[in-house]
């Protein structure tokens, strides 16, 4: 199935990850990037970045790869100029659940987060192994969600997550309430305060009296 894929941000630090996979897909890819930065490390991978004009108008998907911070702004600027019934997607639920992302009725919206590798992961090698964030060489789950659309759009929208997360485990279906919960409730403010938890009784029972070396083994 392949689709005329436009990816915003390919140069920064989550839009590589997606431009190294996608790449080698049969999409026909374009990509977008305004850093100085981001352009040269594109350019190392001999990627040429487009111009909006040309990059946007046409494209069945568009993959808003840019940090939360300026999704706004960058959605605002870039939507308006999509054609009928193409594909927005984004990486987290947070700018949509706050009513900042830049909507309008004839378009799909789709978002699609990864859970990154487990640690309790088998990998064959040790470089996989090594691959703690994933999309490289570690097996992932990922949970994706249909904010607006029909399920044509869920299912084009699952197969380029799968690809740009790849290689994917498991694919959940969830709502973006839902997502939101995962991440940032559970993932950023639970399990980080229990981590520090940890963190807190380990140092503790080091002063006690307890070798380093053996509480943190």
């Amino acid at each position: 199935m392949k689709k005329s894929i436009t990816l915003v941000g390919a140069g920064g630090k989550m839009g590589l990850r997606l431009t190294r996979n996608l790449k080698v897909t049969e999409h026909e890819m374009r990509y977008l990037e305004v850093s100085a930065a981001g352009i040269e490390k594109l350019k190392e991978q001999d990627i040429k970045v487009s111009r909006e004009e040309d990059a946007i108008p046409g494209a069945d998907v568009v993959i808003l790869a840019v940090p939360d911070i300026h999704l706004g702004k960058v959605s605002a600027q870039l939507i308006p100029g999509m054609k009928k019934n193409a594909l927005v997607m984004t990486l987290d639920p947070a700018v949509a659940r706050a009513g900042k992302l830049w909507l309008r009725k004839d378009l799909a919206y789709f978002i699609a987060h990864p859970a990154h590798p487990s640690v309790f992961n088998w990998e064959p090698s040790p470089e996989a192994q090594a691959d703690f964030f994933g999309g490289n060489m570690a097996r992932q789950a990922i949970v994706c969600a249909l904010m607006q659309g029909g399920e044509d759009h869920y299912g084009t929208g699952e197969l380029i997550a799968r690809q740009m997360y790849a290689p994917v485990l498991k694919s959940f279906r969830v709502t973006m309430e839902q997502m939101a919960l995962l991440e940032p409730a559970l993932v950023e403010t639970l399990s980080s305060s229990c981590l520090d938890l940890v963190r807190e009784g380990m140092e503790e029972i080091i002063r006690r009296g307890v070798p380093a070396e053996a509480a943190r083994e």
